[in-house]
């Protein structure tokens, strides 16, 4: 009836708009002859939208709330997940905002230029007074100084520098000016390595999702395969399609991981979340899954 029509519609929406993103990572799979958790949630809503389709011309029962209910669930856990890697982007920004904005460049006669860190090239010099930022990485061309590294190393105490030491970009210049010699450009300095780092991360997966994929690979023919037994055997029994078609249909929803998709991101976001709240933060989702195997702990002296 209408009722019905009107589920459809609604159901259709939302496994081909919202969850179209499953049906697309299926398909690149089915490409390479592989299948993952993606392919048991498009396969699984998939039948369910078209048998209920199908089903709803002959007046039988009808799945499009589970077609919808599934995208809905998984989609839900994948918001979450992206929700905890937006939490450490954030990090990820405050970090990058330690980082001077210009520098004063020394021309070959001797004066001085201001300009944006991108503009600096590996051999320029630039002059650093007291109380700025260091602009990138380089070396101590002249000049004595402290400098407070503490956002680099979490040393509260300053160092001092002199000529020939090293000095790292976004450290802070305490009393003398020190005139240095850039020897490494914005991407390759220790901030963005560290930025890089955090950002390789949180695009990692736990190893439980990983486990989640590789069981989906065995898990999927599999279940393909008890679904045509099914209707094969339901067939010789009945007689009859329609039939038949409904604990075949059964099999490939029932499949479908909801609990697997959304347990272990939110799993994962509860868990950093609590380790922020409690001054813990937590890299990724598997040094979060590593550590119930800790023993041992180590500070530094200032940890």
């Amino acid at each position: 009836g209408l009722t019905g029509l009107v589920e459809g519609v609604l159901a259709s929406i939302v496994v081909f708009w919202p969850g179209m993103e499953f049906h697309v990572n299926a398909y690149k799979q089915l490409k390479r002859f592989r299948a993952n958790m993606d392919t048991l949630i498009s396969m699984g809503t998939l039948v369910a939208l078209i048998f209920s389709w199908w089903q709803l011309f002959g007046g039988r029962g009808l799945y499009f709330e589970t077609a919808a209910i599934i995208t809905t669930f998984i989609l839900l856990g994948r918001y979450l997940e992206a929700k905890s890697k937006g939490k450490a982007s954030e990090a990820v920004m405050k970090l990058l905002e330690l980082g001077a904005k210009t520098a004063h460049r020394i021309l070959e006669s001797g004066e001085t230029e201001d300009v944006p860190l991108d503009q600096l090239k590996v051999g320029d010099r630039v002059l650093v007074k007291p109380g700025e930022k260091i602009p990138l990485d380089g070396i101590v061309l002249q000049g004595s100084s402290s400098v407070d590294e503490s956002m680099l190393t979490g040393e509260s105490l300053p160092i001092s520098k002199k000529t020939d030491d090293l000095v790292y970009g976004a450290t802070l210049n305490q009393q003398g000016s020190l005139t240095i010699q850039i020897e490494k450009q914005m991407e390759d300095s220790v901030l963005s390595q560290i930025v890089r780092l955090v950002k390789e991360a949180q695009q990692n997966k736990a190893p439980i999702q990983k486990l989640a994929d590789k069981i989906a690979g065995v898990f999927v023919p599999v279940v393909i395969g008890i679904a045509a037994v099914t209707f094969v055997v339901w067939i010789v029994l009945t007689g009859e399609i329609a039939l038949s078609l409904l604990p075949a249909v059964a099999v490939l929803v029932i499949a479908c991981p909801c609990a697997l998709g959304l347990a272990t991101p939110t799993a994962i976001l509860v868990g950093t979340g609590r380790g922020a709240k409690e001054g813990v933060l937590i890299k990724n989702g598997e040094a979060l899954e590593r550590g119930r195997n800790l023993d041992v702990i180590m500070f530094d002296k200032t940890g």
